[in-house]
């Protein structure tokens, strides 16, 4: 499962983490996804393809007023998701 949120320790405003479902059906601890998902800017909305391949985000980019702020669509290979799984 992925979700954005604003914690403390982030890399920004609002970062993307993980959790991967435990053997007992329950869900193990907030991953923060790191510096290749998460930078200073807002990282939202991610997920992941139907067929596991690639992982998919949002990264805003806040101007001075609403007309100035933009979003972009990024992704990379799921093989991050994999990777945070052993942490």
């Amino acid at each position: 499962m992925t979700w954005d949120s604003e914690r403390e320790g982030g890399y920004g405003a609002s970062d993307l983490y993980i959790s991967f479902r435990q053997e007992n059906g329950s869900w193990g601890p907030a991953i923060n996804m790191g510096e290749d998902i998460n930078t200073e800017r807002d990282a939202t909305y991610g997920s992941i393809t139907l067929d596991g391949k690639y992982f998919f985000f949002n990264r805003i980019f806040l101007g001075e007023n609403l007309e100035e702020s933009k979003a972009n669509i990024f992704w990379v290979g799921a093989k991050v998701n994999e990777t945070l799984r052993h942490k």
